[in-house]
């Protein structure tokens, strides 16, 4: 085994590259998560490890699927960020393994890592479909703007043999309840029998997650993810089907995929999109140390510019979490961005603004069945 690297990012957290990366896999670094309890030293121990388990990293784990079963399905944006008031994610932890992904540090409260945990112990919302229904169904609800996979992705790869975001937009379908979808998966198009009605109604728009047409690149970046040339399709599929499409060309990350920017739009618009939106890289808790790790892995020559370009548009620091400058930063690169996301998009057609879906078709779905009684106490003497 080749001897590691040892690259400071900064005085306070060290970290340790690897010499080659997991096959299939965003991050093959199982990085300690901010909750954990215990601590462990890493060290070279001279023999070309830095840790006990070093040899093990280098071997693909395949994912686990842990059920769940959750008391609610239902989330409530806060964010002024953000167009949507309500999301659902029916998985926690995403295969596609995208390296900058701004979920990953949320596997922390599960106690897991958001490094290798994140892409291979997937939290799989099984009742997610049934707490839909009984959300809907409450006398109270009132219907919103609605998302369906805003921190992982809803078709990711282990949702072809689970089916659970199927089931959400068959109950979605019955409510004729709007959402939308944000996606770099070619899976939906499996949900076309459903999705296309609803669109003909103005009840569902599609955003495929665009991030690169380099093929090489999208293979280190976005590792399990639909190559670029299968979701230019995949949006050709829906427009052709009368789905309402857009792109999201999604992080932006500078002297990676920034250079591209034009060219995703211009290809987005000939297959299809008809509006499109960008958000800066974001690098909150250990995303940040992970992409560093990455970055340093695949783009050597280039790391230290791309973080001083970050770092111009945070006020000096990796990462901004601010409202209102967390998502485009501020500065003078933010705003020659911005410039050329807007002439881009005037030049093509595509509409910075998203269009409000149909909520006045809404109809209350019948209420799940209530579950059985437990158990009489008395009963199990006899």
């Amino acid at each position: 085994m080749s001897a590691k690297k040892f690259h400071p990012v900064d005085k306070t957290r060290p970290v340790y590259i690897q010499p080659e990366a997991l096959k299939g896999r965003g991050s093959g670094w199982a990085i300690a998560h901010r909750f954990a309890g215990e601590a462990r030293e890493q060290y070279d121990d001279g023999w070309g490890s830095l840790d006990q388990e070093a040899s093990e990293e280098h071997l693909a784990p395949a994912t686990q699927i842990i059920e769940e079963r959750a008391k609610t399905i239902l989330s409530s944006n806060q964010s002024p960020d953000i167009s949507f008031e309500q999301s659902i994610n029916p998985y926690r932890g995403c295969e596609h393994g995208c390296i900058y992904c701004f979920a990953r540090p949320t596997h922390s409260y599960l106690n897991m890592s958001p490094g290798l945990d994140f892409e291979t112990k997937i939290i799989a919302k099984v009742n997610a479909p049934e707490r839909l229904r009984a959300a809907l169904a409450h006398p109270r609800y009132e219907p919103r703007s609605l998302c369906i996979g805003t921190a992982t992705d809803a078709y990711q790869p282990v949702e072809r043999k689970l089916g659970i975001t199927r089931g959400l937009v068959e109950v979605l379908s019955e409510a004729s309840h709007p959402f939308s979808v944000v996606t770099k998966s070619s899976g939906i198009e499996r949900d076309l029998d459903l999705i296309a009605p609803m669109a003909a109604q103005g009840m569902i728009s599609v955003y495929v997650s665009i991030t690169t047409l380099d093929g090489e690149l999208a293979r280190i970046l976005e590792p399990r993810a639909a190559a670029p040339h299968r979701r230019l399709r995949t949006l050709k599929t829906l427009a052709e089907a009368g789905v309402r499409c857009g792109v999201s060309v999604s992080p932006i990350i500078p002297f990676i995929n920034e250079p591209e920017l034009e060219r995703i739009l211009e290809a987005a618009a000939e297959a299809g999109a008809r509006s499109a939106f960008s958000i800066v890289l974001r690098l909150p808790w250990e995303v940040d140390p992970l992409f560093q790790d990455w970055l340093q892995l695949h783009f050597p020559d280039r790391a230290a510019r791309v973080m001083a370009r970050l770092r111009d548009m945070r006020g000096g620091k990796d990462y901004d979490a601010r409202f209102g400058a967390r998502m485009t930063g501020e500065g003078l690169w933010a705003e020659l961005l911005a410039q050329r996301m807007k002439k881009a998009c005037a030049r093509l057609g595509l509409n910075r603004v998203r269009q409000p879906l149909d909520l006045t078709r809404f109809r209350r779905p019948a209420a799940p069945p209530s579950p059985p009684p437990p158990p009489s106490p008395q009963g199990e003497l006899f």
